[in-house]
């Protein structure tokens, strides 16, 4: 029971939110939608009733969408946001379902949403406890989340995600580096919501750290 408390607090942090120039409409209906739900939603109950149909509505674009990475991601993505808010004997599974979709759009293209396939699988990979089935793998996790960084060095997912990890190994001043770097990112008008919590967490982040 210790591990599926350690999980239930594992997936408090949201997993990254990809973008692509290139994303048909549909996905970034998810993505906006994903934004919504968690930033400016309130009720956990509400949260719940519209992840489950964002997730219905990611399965139907996956299968309009064979073989492409980006709907892929997204799919993962809301899966894991419904891990984070399952009861605690379903977040496993979930969190195992959301790893093998975002494994499938990494291996299609590992650089899917301009790093954001391999920072979602580096995320899983930190945040989730070690087990049998391959969470808790921090040398993956860094390889991934460096990766990532290595595609969108500036990039405020990229930069927030870099710093929590290293925030996690115990590296204060490494991970206040990275978070101030991420508030330097650029602002997206294209995504405000998504821009205004990010910053928001790690402005929380960076307070935490003193």
């Amino acid at each position: 029971m210790k591990s599926y408390a350690v999980l239930v607090a594992a997936f408090a942090v949201a997993l990254p939110v990809a973008a692509s120039a290139a994303m048909p409409d549909e996905v970034k209906v998810i993505n906006d939608n994903w934004a919504r739900i968690s930033y400016q939603m309130n009720g956990s109950s509400h949260q719940t009733t519209a992840l489950d149909k964002l997730a219905h509505l990611a399965d139907v674009t996956v299968a309009r969408y064979p073989g492409q990475a980006d709907p892929l991601l997204w799919q993962g993505i809301v899966v894991s946001e419904q891990a984070n808010r399952a009861n605690i004997f379903h977040k496993l599974g979930l969190a195992t379902r959301a790893r093998d979709i975002l494994a499938r759009a990494y291996a299609i293209n590992p650089r899917a949403g301009n790093g954001g396939a391999a920072m979602s699988l580096g995320v899983l990979y930190y945040k989730v406890p070690g087990s049998p089935i391959g969470f808790g793998d921090k040398a993956r996790a860094r390889q991934l989340l460096q990766q990532a960084l290595a595609l969108d060095p500036d990039g405020l997912d990229a930069n927030y995600f870099w710093g929590d990890y290293l925030y996690d190994q115990g590296d204060k001043a490494g991970a206040k580096a990275a978070l101030v770097k991420a508030l330097h990112a650029p602002h997206d008008p294209a995504r405000p919501v998504w821009d205004a919590g990010r910053r928001g967490e790690v402005q929380a982040l960076l307070r935490k750290i003193g």
